[in-house]
């Protein structure tokens, strides 16, 4: 049976209950040294605590993703990750402190020492243990592992195994002629494709590793005799009767992004995309949309019920403005906003495009827009409104929960394009609609009325939807509220 390789946190499982073993162990030390030679697990109060520093700890690996490239940081790295990981537990430690009204239950001490030690401690197991798993992994792979592939990419490959440093082909099979006793870069030829299926019956072999040069070398259906051999095609069927684990590479160069495999209309097929998200990890960003949907709708209402009579005064006509913009994969649907511009907004657009902040015309921003409700000029002065304060407060995109708590929008995500703009999008540009639209955003928190460069915006959202995860999105709420409390960048 073929043993594959973790993938997600997994893959780091060890780091991570190293890790907790190391918290545990600090724990026990600051409380020896703070309260005398006992064990905090006598005490049911120190006991709750050690119970939540285990679970925060694992939390905290998993959401934060603080394991990612373990084994390729260097010490300078690995400090800093370390660093990162021990704030982000006691963070949430001091969290559940002050939420459960129990600081005065614990010693400042213990809890401070416990994190200088979980620092010092995880940092040494870390390092410890990074050179036993690339030796355990390394002996593992010392598998009878054959090449099947053409006479003239043997170099490329051997030259590439060399560099990735996790396979060594103990022979090689040539799939362009019979090459069977001859030595080619100091690999024996153990067979020819005729015979090669019988060769692997009959040898060592753990597994097999075949490289083709074109898609029509496996494209070709197997005979009803595979074990006749001939093609490459014939002997993969022949591997699978065998029970031989088979590794295709296919002849596609810069795939980029996440592969893997899936079934889709009963056939096997190899999925390429930018990224991707498990169902838990979907449910659970559903589940921050419907809880975070059903606040900001109680909000919305509020704010609707303070400045609708306000714009109903200045600019007669609804207090919510929908416009169709384009959601998920190019979905289209109507965004709510409150009003914070006259009835003719849209109308005078053209007319004001040559006041673009944006060059390239991706986008549209005025440094001063008379669409806004109340903006007018006086005695050559400009003058703001109550649709002024509403854009600057973020008032208007309170009823956008609305369309997070229907599914057409998330909490966090990509800003939705107008069907002009989205109109002009180049491929590359695309990317941006690979996610569901969000209130905010990696480019949001980054300082959206900063940012007029729409190539900037767009590599941005690109880089969210390349590393998105869970703790991704904690982050980006929390720069989120900050950056609205600070009115740091308008939302």
């Amino acid at each position: 049976m073929y043993k594959r390789n973790n993938e997600g946190w997994l893959k780091h499982i060890d780091f991570i209950l190293w890790d907790m073993a190391s918290l545990q162990l600090s724990y026990i030390l600051a409380y020896m040294i703070r309260h005398g030679a006992a064990l905090p697990y006598v005490s049911a109060v120190y006991r709750t605590l050690a119970i939540m520093l285990a679970v925060v700890d694992i939390l905290v690996a998993v959401m934060f993703n603080t394991m990612h490239n373990v084994l390729k940081r260097g010490f300078a790295q690995e400090a800093a990750q370390t660093l990162k990981h021990v704030l982000l537990v006691f963070v949430a430690i001091m969290l559940f402190m002050f939420s459960t009204q129990s600081g005065n239950s614990y010693s400042r001490i213990t809890i401070y020492l416990t994190a200088l030690f979980h620092m010092i401690l995880g940092y040494g197991v870390r390092l410890a243990w990074k050179p036993v798993v690339r030796r355990a992994w390394k002996d593992g792979r010392k598998s009878a592992m054959i090449l099947v592939a053409d006479e003239r990419l043997l170099p490329a490959i051997i030259e590439q195994a060399g560099v990735a440093e996790d396979v060594e082909y103990t022979g090689v099979i040539l799939s362009n002629r019979d090459g069977t006793g001859e030595t080619l870069l100091g690999m024996p030829v153990v067979a020819s494709l005729d015979t090669a299926a019988d060769y692997i019956c009959r040898e060592w072999v753990d597994e097999v590793f075949v490289y083709p040069e074109r898609l029509t070398e496996i494209e070709t259906q197997p005979s009803a005799r595979p074990d006749e051999g001939g093609t490459v095609a014939e002997l993969i069927e022949a591997c699978r009767q065998m029970a031989v684990p088979v590794h295709l590479r296919l002849p596609i160069s810069n795939i980029g992004g996440k592969t893997f495999i899936e079934k889709i209309g009963g056939y096997n097929v190899l999925t390429m995309a930018t990224n991707y998200a498990t169902p838990m990890q979907l449910a659970m960003k559903r589940a921050m949309d419907i809880l975070g949907g059903l606040a900001g709708s109680l909000g919305a209402l509020v704010v609707i019920a303070v400045v609708g009579p306000k714009i109903k005064r200045e600019s007669p006509g609804p207090i919510l403005f929908r416009q169709t913009r384009i959601g998920k994969n190019g979905k289209r649907f109507q965004m709510l906003k409150i009003r914070s511009m006259y009835m003719d907004a849209e109308a005078r657009k053209a007319e004001l495009m040559r006041q673009n902040r944006v060059s390239d015309g991706m986008m549209f921003k005025l440094d001063w827009d008379p669409r806004i409700i109340g903006n007018k000029i006086v005695d050559g002065k400009r003058v703001t409104g109550i649709g002024e304060k509403i854009r600057s407060a973020s008032w208007d995109e309170w009823p956008q929960f609305f369309n997070v708590l229907r599914g057409q929008m998330s909490l966090v995500g990509t800003r939705p394009p107008t069907v002009d703009e989205w109109e002009k999008y180049k491929y590359h540009h695309r990317a941006r609609l690979a996610t569901k639209p969000g209130l905010t955003g990696l480019w949001q928190v980054s300082g959206r009325s900063r940012i007029t460069d729409f190539e900037e915006v767009v590599k941005l959202d690109t880089e969210y939807i390349n590393h998105w995860s869970i703790g991704q999105d904690i982050r980006i709420l929390l720069k989120t509220v900050r950056a609205v409390l600070t009115k740091d960048g308008a939302m």
